[in-house]
């Protein structure tokens, strides 16, 4: 580590100075992988498994079942109710809409205050509390005019549409911001602990800087506290050397993966274990130097620019945005997996820039577009929701 990492007072310190400071957006960066599409290729690490039950078939396939709502704006983070119902947050109009799974009808929640939507930076993830049957709580992490936060709010689904969600209840505040580069996904993961992918700003060093919450895999409890066994037990730092995680998910065996935005040469899969440097911006894709760790597959930034993952049948799934496809990713299983055949596109250019994944049960996922967030180039109908059935 280059510096100690943050102490709480500390992070309580800088993020009440930080409310005293604003920032402005301005416009985003060519080499953020959100840029048209090109041609280039995807390479992963070598497959040493033989095949077995666990292991998915070297090819897959994706069946478009149907568009389950249409019309959306500027859709970034995405949540499942327990019952199966979407919960899709509007990065710039700051909202939350329930989707109604097996209608496709759409209830406007509210809005969540204190937002300021600017290029890359408003409402991004969302998450549901694993408690969700006893505190109806709803997490989201979003821009504000001074930093990166997340906040809790209540959902109340017997007031009027537009009036269910309660006041924003701030559990991490003070992850820097910028107007590229603000990650933004978050989830609940199998131990029941909240994971946040943060972005370095545009600003390199942080990602090294483990003093700094930019440009790391953040996991704390539910409150925003640090948790046992993060490097380091008064931080919720858990990884760094990132330059812009947007995905996060969990395989079989409860291993994290994580999707990156690469600069100008590789975005990348990683697999990641607590305390670990994956090397931004000393390194990019696969370079094999000490003290980092390499992707366990990348892609030209021209065909991915990854945004949100997921784990469905023994496979890691990734929306690309400036690459227009969906990605399939087939993992070896056990407790040492690893991508066990080449990665797949599907749906290129078909329905445009792919934002978001989401487990829809069994062989089912959802995916989300992603050509009204100022990038895309928006045809009828869009942005969308569909469902797919995969292998």
């Amino acid at each position: 580590m280059q510096s100690p990492v943050l102490r709480k007072g500390v992070v309580a310190l800088l993020a009440s100075a930080s409310l005293l400071l604003s920032a402005c957006s301005s416009g985003g960066d060519p080499a953020a992988g959100e840029g048209p599409s090109s041609s280039a290729g995807a390479t992963s690490a070598p497959a040493s498994a033989s095949p077995s039950a666990d292991v998915p078939p070297a090819k897959g396939s994706v069946k478009v079942v149907r568009t389950l709502t249409d019309g959306l704006s500027s859709p970034w983070g995405v949540a499942a109710l327990p019952g199966g119902d979407l919960l899709v947050g509007s990065r710039d109009e700051a909202t939350i809409t329930r989707i109604d799974a097996g209608s496709g009808k759409k209830t406007l929640l509210g809005s969540v205050p204190g937002v300021a939507p600017g290029s890359e930076g408003g409402l991004l993830g969302l998450a549901v509390a694993p408690t969700f049957g006893a505190d109806h709580l709803i997490y989201a992490y979003f821009t504000t005019e001074s930093d990166n936060r997340i906040a809790r709010l209540q959902y109340d689904e017997d007031k009027p549409p537009g009036q269910q969600l309660g006041a924003p209840d701030t559990i991490l505040r003070g992850i820097p911001k910028g107007s590229i580069h603000n990650g933004g996904r978050i989830a609940f993961g199998p131990d029941r602990m909240l994971y946040a992918g943060t972005g370095e700003t545009g600003d390199d060093g942080l990602a090294q800087d483990t003093s700094s919450l930019a440009g790391k895999i953040l996991r704390m409890t539910p409150d925003g506290e640090p948790v046992h066994g993060n490097p380091e037990g008064d931080s919720v730092v858990y990884s760094w050397g990132h330059r812009n995680v947007q995905g996060l998910a969990w395989d079989g065996q409860k291993q994290l993966w994580a999707s990156e935005f690469g600069q100008n040469t590789w975005d990348e899969l990683n697999r990641v274990e607590p305390g670990k440097n994956y090397g931004w911006p000393e390194v990019e894709g696969e370079k094999g130097e000490s003290g980092y760790v390499d992707p366990v597959a990348q892609w030209k930034t021209s065909e991915a620019s990854p945004s949100g993952i997921a784990y469905v049948a023994g496979s890691v799934w990734m929306a690309g945005l400036r690459g227009e496809r969906l990605w399939r990713i087939p993992l070896s299983g056990g407790a040492d997996a690893k991508p066990s055949a080449d990665p797949q596109a599907f749906l290129e250019g078909k329905y445009g820039r792919l934002r978001t994944v989401v487990p829809a049960g069994g062989d089912r996922l959802w995916l989300v577009t992603s050509n009204t967030d100022g990038r895309g180039s928006p045809k009828g109908g869009d942005d969308k929701v569909l469902l797919l059935q995969v292998r």
